[in-house]
């Protein structure tokens, strides 16, 4: 079992930054890679940016590219999420995600993931 909790969510005017992190424990050496999605009220849940730890690669939702930057340390399974030129649609819970198992593909599915986070509130005023 691997245990996620985020931190750093919180209130923003357009335009700031804010910067997420997620803390791992538990039975982390498997992991293979780790993400971010958020939830905005009444949507579904969406993937925002994901890191292989094998390789380093990181993948970004076309909303986000260029703004957000995924990030994290292999040894203890940290995850970061800076967040630049915040928007009002970046509004939501935000949640760290984890998974063991790795494909030929990037990893933006919900089912790609087995952990998750309890999620954390970003909230973008106008």
């Amino acid at each position: 079992q691997v245990q996620l909790v985020e931190s750093g969510g919180g209130l923003v005017q357009a335009g700031g930054s804010l910067r997420l992190s997620c803390a791992a424990s538990g039975q982390t050496a498997s992991t293979y890679a780790m993400a971010w999605f958020r939830q905005a009220p009444g949507q579904e849940r969406e993937f925002v940016a994901h890191i292989t730890y094998v390789t380093g690669l990181t993948y970004y939702a076309d909303s986000v590219k260029g703004r957000y930057t995924i990030s994290g340390d292999n040894a203890s399974k940290a995850l970061y999420l800076q967040m630049n030129s915040l928007k009002p649609d970046d509004t939501g819970v935000y949640y760290c995600v984890a998974t063991a198992r790795g494909y030929n593909r990037p990893l933006i599915q919900t089912y790609d993931y087995d952990y998750w986070g309890q999620g954390n509130q970003v909230t973008v005023s106008s």
